[in-house]
């Protein structure tokens, strides 16, 4: 397995509310503005929500969108 791909899943920007999919190795979020939440690149936006209830990483999990990765220079 190539090593960027571990890093490959869903991340939690607490601070904005928002998540990302990370499936290419484009970008990849850094710590500690977003937290990893799952491997799981195909899950729900409900799944997601979940899991970041359980994992405690927001005061409102049920507020958490989508987000968009940032646009490279």
């Amino acid at each position: 397995m190539l090593p960027h791909v571990s890093k490959f899943g869903i991340y939690l920007n607490a601070d904005e509310g928002k998540v990302v999919r990370i499936t290419s190795p484009y970008w990849f979020p850094e710590e500690p503005d977003w937290v990893y939440v799952t491997d799981e690149v195909n899950a729900t936006l409900l799944h997601i929500r979940d899991v970041i209830q359980e994992k405690n990483l927001s005061t409102d999990a049920s507020s958490v969108g989508w987000g968009r990765i940032p646009l490279k220079d």
